[in-house]
């Protein structure tokens, strides 16, 4: 068996660390318990399975690459980051700013709080309205804060 590169040996780690706190699953969602079971899937994860040809070792490595780019790992699903190491999208969790965040941070929710206490000023509505009359692009999509940046610049 050929040396294991840094890369696997990463991804067999998260997937213990996974294992060791109850998030790897198996088949349909079922918790692993067994400690082998997780070593067996650690080890078809990075690749590295005495059991698989070079060739599905390969695929089944790239298919991790693939799952963590987009964030789609037990740890990184708890943790809220879901696009941790997706090429030009850096947006993890809803308190940095990214849309696709499974779970809201605490971190998230204090700055939600502040910001909803922070009251007067114009609502949404009417930004959307001033913007619209200013002819600013993807006015829609836009938040309340957005909105008002927008505005800010042009």
């Amino acid at each position: 068996m050929a040396k294991e590169s840094a890369r696997q040996r990463r991804i067999t780690g998260r997937v213990m660390h996974e294992f060791k706190h109850g998030e790897l699953r198996s088949g349909r969602g079922g918790k692993v318990k067994n400690r082998r079971q997780a070593i067996a899937i650690a080890l078809e994860e990075a690749g590295e399975s005495k059991y698989e040809s070079p060739r599905r070792n390969k695929r089944n490595l790239r298919r991790t690459e693939r799952k963590e780019a987009e964030g789609r790992t037990g740890q990184q699903e708890r943790e809220g980051q879901s696009r941790v190491g997706a090429s030009g999208r850096r947006e993890s969790t809803r308190a940095m700013g990214g849309r696709n965040a499974r779970k809201s941070t605490a971190r998230g929710r204090k700055a939600a709080r502040s910001r909803a206490r922070r009251s007067g000023g114009p609502t949404r509505q009417e930004l959307y309205a001033k913007a619209k009359k200013r002819g600013i692009e993807g006015r829609s999509k836009m938040s309340k804060r957005q909105l008002e940046n927008a505005l800010r610049l042009k």
